[in-house]
């Protein structure tokens, strides 16, 4: 049975009643609470208008529309577009997100299955992707919608490895769809495998999600790693867990809604233009097609979009994963290492700021090399002292201008291999470039700031708090 006729009622229960803190909605509560979601109360239009709207308010409060024409489900984006916002996601400070990212990443924890999950409450059989979820179209050279905010969950039924990530889907026709994945993607690798087997690999797209996580399917941990029980450890607790209604795939269970359905790694068809991180458009060729058995959601369902190409929240979403996975890989080679930053400026994958403490002559190139080697991605590497806050180009900025002599301080490597993403790329290569922008006893005798006294500036700051009131 086919779209909407195929309605079934499956554990009805209201969604507003006790709301896992695990839930992109108690997250979106919390945003209500400082004022941080705005409700557009117009229609809109799913052709382009959405994103425009995401687009104007980029780096604002998040976007509720609940009049969206066609359909019933209202849409939610800009949830994540703020480093304050993420961090609030993780139930932690910008200054302490990714010491608790990493220490995420070295205790998993396994997860909790339950059996009434508030993404079950409905299920449509054989679903027709267009006509019941409300898909936006972004941009103007695009061959059509894409579902942007989907974390895929994937299982190899052989070795048992579990993958999360987010990739982008573009309905086809029915319950058809185009998964856009690079060949070396967790997903593509676990897909060929299946296909090596003659069968055709079980995933479940989870779409509204708490930004816990959206953040640890960004993680690039290795093959068979479970970025779910990272998720786990980053709320504190296992996250609760559905079984599919078609497959043994355990899902989030208080996401939104789940699209259940196979990827069959010889069925190819071509994307066309499609908008990358960098903010132009990619054409990558032929991809991976995936149908959908099942659609599973709560009654009154949230449909989530992330802006795609050169946006904040999806540039921030992969920076602030990938930067923690590089301060993880990094430091086991350079102890010194403090933080990393992979920020909005380098469209949250190509720049890597690297924070060392009182580095050793050469550490400087040392960390350069070590993040070229975790992330092929990363194009330019900038090191600075640990007086400079990484995430703030301004600061950044600064260390440059005073610190870095260019002549002794730029180290160029061409021909690197590059990333099929890089928007310079040419005949698979790109050059790096690292900059060491660390001080040296040899360029000055005093490195000292010029700055009032501690105990003024604590003063001035009891001061002007009282001026406020």
């Amino acid at each position: 049975m086919r779209g909407s006729a195929g309605l079934q009622a499956k554990n009805v229960m209201s969604s507003d009643a006790a709301v896992s803190p695990q839930a992109m909605r108690a997250f979106l509560a919390s945003l209500v609470t400082v004022g941080d979601l705005k409700t557009v109360a117009e229609p809109v239009d799913l052709d382009f208008e959405i994103a425009a709207c995401l687009a104007e308010a980029d780096a604002g409060p998040a976007l509720r529309f609940d009049v969206v024409r066609g359909h019933r489900l209202p849409v939610v984006g800009n949830i994540s577009n703020s480093l304050e916002r993420i961090a609030a996601g993780l139930g932690t400070t910008v200054a302490q997100q990714q010491a608790a990212i990493v220490a995420a990443i070295d205790c998993p924890l396994e997860h909790r299955t339950i059996k009434r999950a508030p993404c079950q409450e409905e299920v449509v059989c054989d679903p027709v992707l267009n006509t019941e979820l409300p898909i936006p179209r972004f941009f103007a050279h695009e061959r059509g919608s894409y579902i942007t905010a989907g974390a895929i969950v994937a299982k190899d039924r052989v070795s048992g490895r579990a993958n999360l990530s987010i990739a982008r889907v573009m309905p086809l026709d029915g319950n058809r769809a185009f998964v856009g994945i690079a060949p070396n993607h967790h997903l593509a690798v676990l897909a060929r495998a299946a296909h090596a087997r003659g069968e055709k690999l079980d995933i479940a797209i989870c779409i509204g999600n708490h930004p816990v996580v959206l953040i640890a399917a960004c993680l690039y941990l290795g093959l068979g790693d479970d970025e779910l029980k990272v998720a786990g450890s980053l709320f504190g607790e296992p996250v609760d867990v559905a079984r599919c209604i078609g497959s043994d795939l355990l899902v989030p269970a208080h996401c939104e809604c789940v699209l259940e359905g196979a990827l069959d790694a010889c069925e190819l068809i071509e994307e066309g233009p499609v908008s990358e991180f960098h903010g132009l458009y990619e054409n990558y060729g032929a991809g991976i097609v995936a149908t959908f058995s099942h659609l599973t959601r709560r009654h009154d369902a949230l449909f989530q979009v992330i802006l795609p190409g050169y946006h904040r929240e999806h540039c921030l979403i992969g920076g602030v994963a990938i930067a923690a996975g590089l301060a993880r890989a990094v430091r086991s080679s350079v102890p010194c290492l403090k933080e990393v930053a992979v920020g909005l400026g380098g469209a949250g994958r190509l720049h890597a700021v690297v924070v060392l403490h009182d580095p050793r002559p050469g550490e400087a190139r040392k960390a350069m090399f070590a993040v070229w080697a975790a992330v092929n991605l990363v194009k330019q590497v900038i090191v600075v002292d640990d007086d400079i806050d990484p995430w703030n180009p301004v600061a950044v900025e600064w260390a440059l201008a005073t610190r870095m002599q260019p002549h002794r301080d730029f180290v160029i490597v061409p021909h690197v291999r590059a990333d099929r993403a890089e928007p310079l790329e040419k005949d698979g290569t790109i050059t790096k470039l690292g900059i060491d922008a660390t001080c040296r006893a040899a360029d000055r005798s005093d490195w000292r700031r010029a700055e009032p006294p501690r105990a003024a500036i604590e003063r001035a700051r009891v001061l002007l708090r009282g001026n406020e009131t």
